[in-house]
């Protein structure tokens, strides 16, 4: 593994633990030996973690698209930037950059980059450890959304196993390291 993508807020969020753990899971891609593949901005909790990476002396790639370049302030100080047309364009570049994805707490944009990524390890198209970074419980109410959607019989069990999850970051970034991808058939 040699590069994890991170999705999260272009904000901060309004408790100030989502800025700091934002600051050390990048420490700890670092520690690690890990790049980091971000949507490109320097602003909130996606500036935070670039930041961390490049001052703790990690490469740091950034993807953003054009028309997103100057209202999230892309951040012109990383290993690369990579500026494209389309949010397709972003989403397919980083993931073909990243070895495994995280999602920090965030906004809809947020869930929706991971959600494609965790779809595309439900169909097969990929093997990669899909986690989600559970700070102050940020994302069990998702959990019970899961259960909820297993319950009512449109996502498998299994499904729900895909999805590495931790409230720690150094504990998270372990368990995507020692992941080994399973492929559910969705169809049998």
């Amino acid at each position: 593994m040699k590069a994890i993508a991170v999705y999260c807020g272009s904000s901060r969020g309004i408790d100030p633990i989502y800025m700091e753990e934002a600051k050390k899971l990048g420490e700890v891609l670092v520690d690690n030996g890990l790049d980091l593949v971000y949507g490109g901005a320097t602003v909130g909790c996606m500036g935070a973690v670039a930041d961390s990476v490049m001052e703790a002396g990690g490469k740091v790639i950034g993807v953003i698209p054009e028309r997103l370049k100057n209202v999230e302030i892309a951040h012109q100080q990383l290993s690369e930037l990579h500026v494209v047309k389309t949010m397709h364009e972003r989403k397919a570049l980083m993931a073909e950059y990243a070895d495994g994805f995280i999602a920090l707490p965030g906004g809809t944009g947020t869930l929706e980059e991971w959600f494609e990524v965790f779809t595309w390890a439900q169909l097969g198209y990929h093997n990669k450890p899909c986690a989600l970074l559970n700070i102050f419980e940020y994302y069990s109410p998702l959990l019970s959304l899961f259960d909820h959607m297993i319950e009512q019989g449109f996502v498998k069990e299994e499904y729900k196993d895909l999805i590495v999850m931790d409230k720690d970051s150094k504990e998270l970034v372990k368990k995507l390291l020692n992941h080994t991808g399973v492929y559910i058939d969705k169809w049998r």
